[in-house]
């Protein structure tokens, strides 16, 4: 597993939008007509940020929403990459569109790299952005799965707080997760209990491995399943759990937990002893894409420190644009601190690269959970 060091995000972040200059209207408005079809994460673009982005260049965007990788992964598959201009994986998936030849490389020519988080254009190459040598995603946001909780009724501090208190008697009927990565909070603090017959980070190398880890993983949520309330796959059903079902605790992304704040629920968010579940994403450009020139206007821009802050404030998903963190409002950069407090952001577990035979093998064992 590659670990990468959040701090450095907070430093480059720091240096860069020190010297990172204004961008004049007309740089931005380069191909300046046209459209750009963009299919997204369900909640990632709102009216504003269309209509901000048609003003600054002149392009029409037209947003088609997904829920999930898998979705996004088999209606690329379906369409052999055409279709739309713009998508936007999970770094660590970007190697199964390569395999399948949906992603054409990004023309680093046309990116303006300068808007970029450093640490993240250069983390982003070990995460899966680059293949073979060839770059088929840039960054543009990154965030977190970890514990949400109702701060009155399931209080959590952080040194104590562990992916551990999903799965503890007192939880039983309480708990929502997501199929799949629930079993990798589970795993990890059955590995900090030493109750793995492998370390963890090898399931993602070897078949073998994988198989003996998972079997205990499994065998365990399988026993504890009572604890679960409501499982979710996609933001709104996460919230729901919380909002109308009757959760008290749960993993959950941090901006389904910062949605809830946003509604005056009284739902916290804290990264676990095991670390947070970080994940990163991006734009690709499928093969099939028919507005390219547009394609890269909406990247650059979207990298620009005001859409930057306007998308992170709309989704509570951190921004890789520089200088966006100064454009944020207040309740947003009091979200992260109560939620990364102390060494979390040097704790955060990164998502490795899912190859395609993983995928498929952690989709059995999602099954086997679901179904039991």
């Amino acid at each position: 597993m590659t670990l990468i060091n959040r701090r450095t995000f907070v430093r480059g972040a720091a240096v860069a939008s020190l010297a990172a200059p204004l961008v004049s209207r007309g740089a931005l408005a380069q191909g300046s007509s046209g459209s750009v079809n963009i299919f997204a994460w369900a909640g990632y673009v709102s009216d504003e940020l269309l209509a901000a982005f048609e003003k600054a260049t002149g392009i029409k965007a037209v947003y088609t929403p997904y829920g999930t990788n898998d979705e996004l992964l088999n209606q690329m598959r379906a369409s052999n990459g055409s279709g739309y201009d713009i998508i936007w994986p999970s770094v660590d998936r970007v190697p199964n569109y390569v395999e399948f030849g949906l992603l054409q490389p990004i023309d680093d020519s046309k990116v303006e790299w300068d808007r970029v988080l450093p640490s993240a254009a250069k983390n982003s190459e070990t995460l899966g952005a680059v293949v073979d040598g060839k770059r088929y995603q840039v960054p543009t946001d990154w965030g977190t799965e970890a514990l949400a909780f109702d701060q009155n009724d399931m209080p959590l501090e952080y040194g104590t707080a562990s992916y551990g208190d999903i799965w503890k008697p007192e939880s039983a009927g309480k708990a929502t997760v997501r199929g799949h990565s629930s079993l990798v909070g589970l795993a990890l603090w059955l590995e900090s209990e030493g109750k793995l017959p492998h370390p963890f980070i090898d399931s993602y190398k070897d078949e073998a491995v994988m198989r003996a880890n998972f079997d205990v993983i499994t065998a365990e949520a399988i026993a504890r399943k009572g604890n679960i309330i409501q499982f979710w796959s996609n933001e709104n059903e996460a919230q729901g759990a919380f909002r109308t079902n009757g959760a008290k605790i749960g993993q959950t992304w941090d901006s389904s937990a910062a949605g809830l704040q946003k509604e005056g629920l009284p739902v916290g968010f804290i990264a676990p002893k095991e670390g947070a579940l970080a994940w990163m994403e991006g734009i690709s450009i499928p093969v099939g894409a028919a507005n390219i020139d547009q394609a890269y206007a909406f990247l650059n821009w979207l990298l620009t420190p005001e859409a930057g802050a306007m998308y992170s404030t709309h989704t509570s998903i951190n921004s890789t644009a520089v200088g966006a963190e100064a454009h944020l409002p207040e309740a947003s950069r009091n979200f992260f601190a109560a939620a990364y407090p102390g060494d979390a952001l040097e704790k955060l577990w990164w998502w490795p690269i899912q190859e395609n035979w993983y995928v498929a093998l952690r989709g059995e064992y999602q099954d086997k959970f679901l179904s039991a």
